[in-house]
């Protein structure tokens, strides 16, 4: 009984003092520590060669990163040269094969990697001399194999095709280009003629002239003590060369004087990507540079911003809104981004105008001040658990010239912002009234709503102003029409042939696709079947006034308006049969594909579906169709097939496949029966 006594007058003596406890307010946060980070050993060889050591002996493990200090370097009519550097530096030495190398690599289980400012290599402890041996071999005796290049050279153009139709790609030359102009390293974008012009005596000179001791930093992190690291830095870096390295200097861009507001007209998308843009100074080094990390966590650094919440949350036009705001030595950006709805997209840069305007003028609360250094501490805090942090942050010091407790008290800096440090950074970096609003998406549109925020720019997928040329007044769109089905073999030739059979291959991923066509204009009917190792994976059927797709075992039936967007499949040459089926065109100047002026032709079905087609000034030939429901599709290699000339090479790049796929035709004939096992 006295126990249940005790444990009463325990209970209730605890309920009173939980009763005592306020739970309105947040309690008082402790202030900020400074941080004891363990500071790097560091030394310096006498070539020049700064270098830091952190031990961590928890794992037998140890890591060498190399990285070069200079000044960004403008590549001109070279562009894509930098990015090819570090494989370069890994296509072989004077003593070991490409080969060789990677199987040196592979049996002691490193992983050395090499970049246009860096070499990095990691192993176990044992084979650190091993692996130091195979990292300098790179550094010292790099060979630069012609065959390395034209290699990366045919990887590089691969890629840039590819990222001429990614809206996300194209909107970051666009803004480069727009930030810093085409005359800063900062705005200088490769093409398929920079990267042609690249040959291996421009990567020997600038191996020669910039892999240099003097301005080298190595960070070497694991199970190894300063003594340890001194001797094998000595025995494997003493002897790299210093030479003078030329520094590089660049005009500071600015911000424009007013908004200004760049369209690349993409037909094929479904959504548009929105970015606000501008450069500005930011550094590692600069006083603000802490007030703009909280800062832009306010406004778009996550899923609690302003952006976030008003964009996704409240509008729901967008999966994310986000702003970044840069930190370089040379120059930097603030960028605020979304990718929405189509018919969202003006409403979207209004809001994202809105937000940045809110916050400068109105500034910040005292709650999203504290949400944003809670956030920014446990990142700086999750940061140190990484040895390799420590040895950063002393590369870092010694970069940037930062005070030497830039980072142990980089808590209590954060840790002391005000609400009015944040609103002054929010009136000196925000500029809503001086940004390039960049906008990727479906001209046709969009462009007349864009109007509403000034006049509206046009630019290509390169970022270069798009070039219209006028179009002779003689020419309209059915004149282009006839030069085309002329262009083919005539349209009374054309008109000859009501059914085809045709068959292309294609591959993807290392996959083989096999693609077969059946046209039967005399029943409208259209079959398309794709097949993998032999079986069919998808069948499209138009017949009997309906459309099915069928894939995975299961089949659909498209919607009226899917129907009335596909039914012009079943044609051999839609474009005998537009006025028939109440299309309207519209011709709408002369553009650039790949190379060639064309003339853009806007073709318009009954329900509002639009399909863009382009056709050669020159040829009269059709370069390429792009639409939002199938992509962008081109058309190449015309061949004469029973007096019709035929393309032989189409290349389609959608949304829905992860690269563009090339598929060539082994077999075309017109008019042949067709029956009903064909459309089965």
């Amino acid at each position: 009984m006295k126990k249940i006594f005790i444990a009463i007058l325990l209970f209730a003596s605890v309920q009173a003092g939980f009763a005592q406890v306020d739970r309105s307010t947040y309690p008082e946060p402790a202030p900020a520590r400074e941080i004891q980070l363990g500071d790097a050993d560091s030394f310096t060889l006498e070539n020049g060669l700064k270098v830091f050591v952190v031990k961590n002996d928890k794992l037998p493990r140890v890591a060498f990163s190399l990285v070069l200090e200079r000044d960004p370097i403008l590549e001109g009519d070279k562009a894509g040269m930098l990015g090819m550097i570090g494989e370069m530096l890994k296509g072989g030495t004077s003593n070991r094969t490409k080969d060789q190398l990677d199987e040196e690599i592979d049996f002691i289980g490193a992983s050395i990697n090499a970049g246009s400012t860096s070499i990095f290599a990691s192993s176990l402890k044992k084979h650190q001399d091993k692996a130091l041996d195979l990292m300098t071999d790179i550094l010292y005796n790099p060979i630069f194999p012609e065959e390395e290049l034209d290699k990366l050279k045919k990887q590089n153009l691969t890629g840039l095709a590819a990222s001429k139709d990614e809206p996300n790609a194209i909107v970051s030359r666009l803004n480069s280009i727009l930030n810093f102009g085409d005359n800063h390293p900062y705005g200088e974008n490769e093409t398929e003629t920079t990267i042609k012009n690249i040959e291996v005596e421009d990567i020997k000179a600038y191996y020669e002239t910039y892999f240099r001791p003097n301005i080298a930093y190595l960070a070497i992190v694991g199970d190894i003590d300063k003594a340890e690291a001194e001797k094998l830095a000595n025995t494997y870096f003493a002897k790299w060369e210093k030479k003078e390295v030329p520094s590089k200097s660049y005009d500071k861009p600015s911000a424009p004087e007013n908004n200004v507001i760049a369209l690349v007209d993409r037909a094929a998308s479904v959504q548009s990507v929105v970015n606000v843009t501008y450069p500005l100074e930011m550094s590692l080094s600069h006083p603000d540079y802490l007030t703009t990390r909280v800062l832009n966590y306010i406004l778009g650094g996550g899923s609690s911003s302003r952006l976030f919440m008003n964009l996704r949350e409240d509008k729901g036009y967008t999966y994310g809104a986000y702003s970044s705001i840069g930190a370089d030595k040379v120059m930097a950006t603030f960028r605020a981004t979304a990718n929405v709805k189509q018919t969202a997209t003006d409403s979207a840069i209004t809001e994202i105008i809105y937000e940045i305007k809110n916050l400068r003028d109105n500034g910040v609360t005292a709650e999203e001040l504290e949400a944003a250094k809670a956030n920014l501490s446990g990142s700086f805090g999750r940061s140190l658990e990484s040895p390799s942090t420590i040895a950063n942050f002393a590369i870092n010091t010694e970069r940037y010239g930062l005070s030497d407790d830039f980072y142990s008290t980089y808590l209590q800096k954060l840790s002391a912002l005000t609400v009015e440090d944040i609103n002054k950074a929010a009136k000196d970096y925000l500029k809503p009234e001086n940004a390039y609003i960049t906008v990727v998406g479906n001209g046709n549109e969009i462009a007349e709503s864009l109007m509403a925020f000034g006049e509206v720019q046009k630019f290509d997928n390169m970022g270069q102003p798009e070039r219209t040329i006028a179009i002779d007044g003689d020419i309209d769109a059915e004149s282009v029409i006839q030069n085309y089905l002329e262009a083919i073999g005539g349209a009374d030739k054309a008109k000859e042939i009501k059914t085809s059979k045709m068959e292309s291959v294609a591959e993807i991923q290392g996959m083989k696709l096999g693609m077969s066509y059946i046209y039967d204009e005399q029943n409208q009917a259209f079959s398309n079947k794709v097949s993998m190792m032999g079986n069919v994976a998808s069948h499209t059927l138009i017949k009997d006034g309906k459309a099915t797709v069928t894939a995975m075992g299961q089949s659909q039936e498209l919607t009226d308006e899917q129907y009335e967007a596909a039914k012009m499949s079943m044609f051999i040459f839609p474009e005998l049969h537009y006025e028939m089926m109440g299309y309207s065109l519209e011709l709408d100047g002369i553009r650039e594909i790949e190379g060639e002026q064309a003339f853009k032709m806007v073709v318009s079905n009954p329900t509002g579906a639009t399909t863009i087609n382009y056709y050669s000034v020159d040829s009269g030939l059709k370069l390429k169709s792009e639409s939002a429901e199938t992509g962008e599709m081109f058309f190449s290699d015309y061949e004469e097939v029973e007096g019709i000339k035929y393309p032989m090479m189409m290349i389609l790049k959608s949304p829905m496949i992860p690269m563009p796929l090339e598929a060539k035709v082994e077999k075309v004939a017109f008019n042949v029966t067709i029956s009903e096992d064909d459309l089965k």
